[in-house]
């Protein structure tokens, strides 16, 4: 799919994920590729204690929205065979390109929608998305792209923001403690304040695309903040730690493609 193929709303968010990596995600890379432990979302919350990862030792596996990758050199570093990362915005690639050169761990790094990647079917053991296409593309295309690379078995794991945190979210501003938008038809959603578009799914409609998409669900883990999490810096301004110790903010989810 050329540039010129690509959905307004995949342009938008190209465009507003290059002023974000110079903002904050190109000068958080170095911190990121070097964690010692794989933590995910704005808690940072620790891979030990939501356990829903399968073993990656010796695995193929494919990032889809991998921004500045770090989740794909983590995944590395875990011991997986080879590792790809598919994004859509060339700012944040060349981020990665040059952690990537920086720390040799050879991944493979492609300039791609994640909801039509071009590469072939059955490549992989393990599709990842940690607030990428998880969140940024059309669940009813992206979710049909995993599986279609995924090899029988294989399992698609992915960070998004919780159900009930988008039904609090305002147009603009920070979370509220109040519903600020019904559940019925939720899916494509324009935030007007930075001219972006996210997908969200209520759950019953994700369950149902997962499984007429060939998948079993095995997990979903609700992701609250610890009472040591502080504010994020950066994506702060949108949820908040008080909040987040009340109600899940996260959801990761784990499902396995029947054989």
């Amino acid at each position: 799919m050329s540039g010129s193929d690509l959905p307004d709303y995949v342009k938008a968010n190209r465009d507003h994920w290059t002023k974000n990596n110079a903002a904050y995600t190109d000068g958080r890379a170095e911190h990121a590729w070097n964690e010692q432990e794989i933590s995910w979302g704005v808690w940072n919350t620790p891979e030990s204690e939501v356990k829903v990862l399968p073993d990656v030792r010796g695995k193929d596996v494919i990032e889809l929205g991998c921004g500045t990758a770090y989740v794909s050199a983590w995944l590395k570093r875990a011991g997986a065979r080879r590792v790809v990362g598919v994004d859509i915005t060339p700012a944040q690639l060349e981020t990665a390109r040059r952690m990537n050169a920086k720390s040799g761990l050879g991944l493979e790094l492609i300039e791609a929608n994640a909801e039509a990647t071009g590469l072939p079917e059955g490549s992989f053991d393990l599709a990842i998305s940690e607030y990428g296409a998880s969140i940024w593309c059309d669940p009813y295309k992206w979710i049909p792209e995993a599986a279609r690379l995924l090899r029988p078995d294989g399992e698609l794991v992915f960070l998004r923001n919780s159900t009930l945190s988008i039904l609090c979210a305002p147009d603009t501003g920070k979370v509220q403690e109040k519903l600020q938008r019904p559940q019925l038809g939720m899916n494509r959603m324009d935030w007007p304040d930075t001219k972006e578009t996210e997908f969200h799914l209520g759950h019953g409609d994700l369950i149902r695309l997962l499984i007429t998409s060939g998948f079993e669900i095995v997990d979903m883990v609700e992701i609250f903040a610890s009472a040591e999490a502080v504010n994020h810096p950066f994506y702060g301004e949108y949820m908040s730690v008080e909040w987040a110790r009340k109600w899940p903010s996260e959801e990761m989810w784990r499902a396995r493609k029947r054989s």
